[in-house]
């Protein structure tokens, strides 16, 4: 598989600077700090960082060795939460908004639409579009409201290896950089393990296209 050049995330040399964390509170303060927080989802464990921190997301490329041209999944604790990031073009654009996030969430739907102007361009890789999601796992959830931001949140692995379902998984790829991972609560996990399914409002030709098939059954996406 392609790796970024120069990881030292990859060199097995390097002193590991990861740390775990059991307490949520201390897992949202750290996001609020600009710092970068792995956490479980109903999907697969995300690397977390504020989605308005420009600084931030910077970090999330560098350690994951992701190339800046691919954008980046925003994660909020409630679909009312969702539409300040959001720049509909259309009432009825919207309304299928409201509708599929009705229907899906809390869940592994991503919804993609035209991205807010106040918020960083590295989110949308320069494409004027993010896509938004709203998790299903307690965990996750518990710990985007309690930091009460939205939360950017790609695979937290390094670009190009298999998505974690652990934070073991996690601190094996990621924790020769500063990170923070949270473990779940006792008995959970990542039930689904594999990436949510990602919809885009296409409102000029008045569709929904799927980008990526993932988390949700295809045949409730018909």
């Amino acid at each position: 598989l392609a790796m970024a050049s120069g990881a030292a995330a990859d060199d097995n040399s390097s002193p590991m600077l990861g740390r775990y964390l059991e307490s949520v509170t201390e897992a949202a303060e750290l996001l609020v700090g600009g710092e970068l927080v792995a956490f479980p989802t109903e999907t697969v464990y995300g690397l977390g960082a504020d989605a308005r921190n420009a600084t931030a997301l910077g970090r999330i490329f560098e350690v994951k060795g992701r190339p800046r041209t691919d954008p980046l999944i925003v994660h909020v604790a409630t679909a009312v939460d969702a539409e300040p990031l959001l720049a509909m073009p259309s009432p009825d654009a919207l309304d299928l908004f409201r509708a599929l996030a009705a229907d899906f969430w809390p869940g592994p739907l991503t919804i993609v639409a035209p991205m807010a102007a106040d918020l960083p361009t590295l989110l949308s890789a320069g494409t004027g579009a993010v896509g938004v999601r709203c998790p299903s796992h307690a965990r996750a959830r518990q710990l985007i409201a309690a930091a009460g931001i939205p939360v950017a949140a790609p695979s937290a692995n390094r670009f190009g290896h298999v998505s974690p379902t652990r934070p073991e998984h996690v601190m094996s790829d990621l924790g020769r950089s500063r990170i923070f991972v949270l473990r779940d609560a006792p008995g959970a996990s990542c039930e689904i393990g594999i990436e949510s399914t990602v919809l885009k409002i296409d409102d000029t030709n008045r569709q929904l296209v799927l980008l990526r098939r993932g988390g949700v059954p295809e045949l409730r996406l018909a």
